[in-house]
């Protein structure tokens, strides 16, 4: 079962039991797949789906930390609602052990030594960690390697 399926069965599971707030966050899913698949004219496939929830992801945890700043504690609980529904799609992330060590297996591969080298790095990993890890926490490992 595909993610846009497993969340097409959870709408409609939603809808069932009236969870207005399962249905609101559900629907903003579908909306970005549905506004990608208009706009570029494609469907979208599971690669795909994961980018899409991954910036759904940093969307809403930008938002949080807004909101924490502006005291708005009741913006914050939805938010974090939304980012625990759209986690639930993702793949389990990467434990950072792991992670570091497909950034020494690539740079190794590459032969990467100089920080001209982290863009080739960055492509070769981000297909491989799309969903599975903070990209920016990533960058910020490989850079300090190749400083």
């Amino acid at each position: 079962m595909t993610i846009l399926d497993r969340i097409s069965s959870d709408l409609k599971d939603a809808m069932r039991a009236r969870d207005k707030q399962k249905l609101e966050t559900l629907r903003l899913i579908t909306a970005a797949v549905k506004q990608i698949e208009v706009d570029e004219r494609i469907t979208v496939e599971e690669d795909r789906m994961l980018v899409i929830l991954d910036k759904l992801a940093k969307q809403r945890k930008e938002s949080i930390t807004q909101f924490k700043a502006a005291g708005r504690q009741d913006l914050v609980d939805k938010e974090e609602y939304e980012l625990a529904l759209i986690n639930q799609y993702l793949p389990e992330p990467f434990t950072e052990a792991e992670i570091n060590t497909m950034i020494e297996s690539t740079m190794t591969e590459l032969q990467a030594e100089k920080i001209s080298d982290m863009g080739k790095v960055m492509n070769q990993l981000k297909p491989l960690l799309q969903g599975r890890a903070d990209m920016s926490k990533v960058s910020a490992l490989i850079k300090a390697r190749l400083s």
